[in-house]
């Protein structure tokens, strides 16, 4: 099997020049942010919620969404996070919920807002909500204008919001001062906003001239043919409204040079891209201007001003269009969130080249004449889709592991002088053989296994790929496996020109063993994101985590610690000799970030599978680099498990004495304060399970269990450690009718994980996870399809745990 590193998306720590996206709990500012920055308090305040954290910490495609279109709209349900989701990027709805600013609100929690009331919230009323909470009210809740949200955006690091149609100046605005913060707020908050124009029944020529001097860049995105063309600035319901556009932009790819080239200037102030209303949806111009006039009228006549104005004009043209304005208005919003959304892919890749493959959602959304399901917009041709599910669920599983892909030539045979059959290749010139293609890593095979044996949508694999053949070849076959991979990652060669996608080759002989292998593992080796891992473990909150040792020594740190850090159990894949001893750098190779591996009870790694190779290189790394000395930690935990002389025996009569004479129960009892559970695997002889267990464990008076118990505890120094639990598990088959070993570890960890995330105990899936090995064993496949069958196999066992 091919043995491969790994992983993942880009990096947010970004350049001097560009927005510095910060990621806040409810009480900490983020590192980057200085203290005297005019906006920490506001800061401090600020929650955003785990699925964008982790996208803006990957560089992913984000929208920002306005939450007074829900609070206070009336234009029913508008599917808007399904459209951005659609398009391939991730939804972040803005508002402020229970006094607490909020980026990425919930379908529920808006349903709350709107269910208990929010007021509206510009700028100027997000300290004054914010405060309510603070004091102690409770239920204080605030749906976001454009400029309540572009401040929000602005704060969390989001560069692309989508809404309607913007305010503007009101009729008559000269003398009566009558002009919508949205207005200075894009004189002043670098944030691309996307809508329809502002309010058709607005003064247009005098809202132009007021962002002009707030030094506001505004564009419309012209139709097409109409290069070199004037483009009126759109009104609303209708795509002309007789005012000239200052400027025209022609797709989403200009649009995203025009925010970045703004970002990279450091230019504070905000941009409108007008977007026209579908010419389908529109209402035509004279139709509009004459219900426009009409309601503005009556508007003065009235009284209705401030705010009372628009909500009455709104209502008014309601009545007057026949209804006509609604389904316009509806379908102007969802055209403006999916160009929005794409306008963040193509940003997301101008700003380290990486491709965003958008995601299929299914949902209908409806227009005034059109109507269209799964992934496709009006006028557009269905997207690829990478991955089912949302990457804002929690997972049981989390694989942090290499995909590769793999070629497989098996050794077709030849004839020798004398007519005798050969079966190794001939060295130096081509031989005939069948050649199979497939998707390996060490990480896909053991989140494939998991996936199979639990079910949908309880695991993840987190990994990257180049922007290649090979890349797209893994990412179309992972399409249909069902595996969640939002967490993996494809890398543009323009702004990773190193990022080539893992690939395994493997010559085998006429009787298939291996005979020689070439790895290309170099994108895990000089890529490495390691704020983004945190926040996929962030967002992912897994039961258990696994991490393969294709990382760096750096990287495997970094993972254990993140995974501890958001409360999940680590488990260690090994994968080869030399890559296992990277768990056990050379101490002073860590950093303040990344501490030393910790010992019983609060070993950072719970788990380890390697073979007895592995197993001895671990052993020998650990001694070499000074972490079985007496003076280290280490030393007290050991000394807890009370091994007197004459244990060997206790080890032979357990394993066999040529198990003894191999070291493998001393390698093992050495390494368990910083691994508790480890399972050896030994071939044809079986697993090995050592374990360190509490005092109080059952399996320390129970009759049954009372021969593997090596040891128990006497110490009065270290009230943790009840002793030593070792197990030998016999093969459960002997295996003659071999296919391939590809896969088989992968397997066994892959299924034994899924498991222990279920609540099952270690000993007790030992038989399903062997079984599910030796499924592998007599597949082609690096994990056999048959694996499901084991399901309800597991389910009891981890019943009857």
């Amino acid at each position: 099997m091919a043995t491969r590193t790994l992983l993942t998306p880009k990096s947010p720590l970004l350049l001097r020049h560009r927005l510095l996206p910060r990621h806040f709990t409810s009480t900490t500012p983020h590192r980057h942010q200085s203290p005297r920055h005019p906006l920490n308090a506001l800061n401090s305040l600020l929650k955003i919620s785990p699925e964008v954290s982790a996208a803006l910490a990957a560089n992913k495609p984000v929208v920002a969404l306005e939450s007074t279109i829900y609070t206070h709209g009336a234009l029913g349900s508008l599917h808007l996070e399904d459209i951005v989701r659609q398009h391939g990027a991730v939804p972040a709805v803005c508002g402020i919920l229970a006094g607490v600013p909020t980026v990425g609100l919930t379908a529920d929690e808006v349903e709350r807002m709107v269910r208990e009331g929010a007021k509206k919230a510009s700028r100027r009323d997000l300290a004054y909500l914010s405060a309510r909470a603070l004091l102690g009210e409770k239920g204080v809740h605030g749906g976001t204008t454009i400029s309540g949200t572009m401040v929000l955006a602005r704060l969390a690091g989001i560069r692309v919001f989508g809404t309607g149609g913007l305010g503007g100046v009101h009729s008559g605005g000269e003398t009566s001062m009558d002009v919508s913060a949205d207005l200075t707020e894009l004189g002043r908050t670098r944030v691309a906003v996307v809508s329809s124009g502002c309010k058709g029944f607005l003064d247009i020529p005098r809202t132009l001239e007021f962002l002009e001097t707030q030094g506001a860049f505004v564009s419309t995105f012209a139709p097409e043919g109409a290069k070199g063309k004037t483009v009126d600035f759109p009104a609303f319901w209708a795509r002309e409204s007789g005012t000239p556009s200052p400027s025209t932009v022609r797709d989403e790819r200009e649009a995203a040079a025009i925010i970045l080239a703004q970002e990279r200037l450091g230019v504070e102030s905000g941009m409108l891209f007008a977007n026209p209303i579908p010419e389908e949806a529109a209402v035509p111009r004279k139709d509009m201007e004459a219900a426009i006039a009409t309601a503005v009228r009556e508007a003065n006549e009235k009284g209705f001003t401030g705010n009372a104005n628009t909500p009455y004009i709104l209502s008014r043209l309601k009545e007057l269009t026949q209804g006509r304005s609604v389904p316009a208005n509806k379908a102007l919003v969802q055209s403006n969130v999916a160009r929005a959304a794409k306008i963040a892919v193509e940003l997301a890749k101008m700003m380290d080249g990486a491709p965003v493959t958008p995601r299929t959602v299914k949902t209908t959304v409806t227009t005034k004449t059109t109507s269209y399901s799964g992934s496709e917009a009006p006028g557009q041709t269905p997207s690829p889709t990478i991955g089912a599910q949302s990457d804002s669920h929690p997972v049981d599983v989390l694989v942090a592991g290499s995909v590769a892909l793999d070629l497989n030539c098996d050794y077709a045979g030849g004839v020798a002088p004398g007519n005798a059959k050969t079966v190794s290749p001939a060295l130096h010139t081509s031989n005939p053989s069948t050649i199979s293609q497939s998707v390996g890593g060490v990480g896909h095979n053991i989140a494939l296994a998991a996936h199979r044996i639990s079910g949908e949508g309880k695991v993840r694999l987190c990994s990257m790929v180049g922007d290649d053949i090979a890349g797209s070849t893994i990412l179309s076959t992972l399409r249909t496996s069902g595996l969640d991979t939002s967490c993996i990652r494809q890398l543009g060669h323009e702004q990773h020109p190193s990022a080539r996608t893992a690939q395994y080759v493997a010559v085998n002989d006429g009787d298939k063993n291996l005979v020689m292998a070439m790895a290309d593992m170099d994108i895990f080796s000089t890529h490495s994101f390691p704020a983004y891992w945190n926040s996929a473990v962030a967002a992912s909150k897994p039961k258990w985590l696994v991490v393969d040792a294709n990382w760096s020594e750096a990287d495997i740190q970094t993972w254990i610690h993140a995974g501890r850090d958001h409360g999940a159990r680590v488990a260690f894949e090994p994968v080869s000799a030399a890559k296992s001893q990277r768990l056990f750098p050379a101490l002073e190779n860590h950093s303040s970030h990344t501490p030393p591996l910790r010992v019983f009870p609060h070993a950072s790694v719970d788990l380890c599978t390697p073979n007895q190779y592995e197993l001895l290189a671990m052993y020998e790394a650990a001694k070499r680099h000074g972490y079985l000395e007496h003076n280290h930690p280490w030393f007290s935990v050991v000394d807890a498990f009370s091994i007197m002389r004459g244990a060997r025996d206790r080890f032979v009569a357990i394993t066999s004495p040529a198990m003894a004479d191999a070291g493998i129960p001393v390698q093992s009892v050495n390494l368990l304060p910083y691994i508790p559970t480890i399972i050896t695997k030994l071939g044809a002889d079986g697993a090995l399970l050592t374990t360190l267990l509490r005092k109080g464990d059952p399996r320390l008076r129970d009759p049954d269990h009372a021969r593997y118990v090596v040891s128990r505890s006497m110490s009065t120094n270290h009230h943790d450690v009840g002793g030593v639990y070792m197990r030998l598990f016999p093969p459960v088959e002997r295996v003659k009718d071999v296919v391939s070993v590809n896969g088989i570890g992968d397997t066994f960890m892959g299924v034994l994980v899924a498991g222990l995330a279920m609540g099952g105990r270690v000993e007790r899936l030992m038989d399903v996870a062997q079984r599910a090995a030796v499924l592998t064993l007599r597949s082609k496949e690096g994990v056999s399809e048959e694996v499901r069958a084991l399901r309800g196999d597991l389910r009891r066992v981890v019943e009857e745990s």
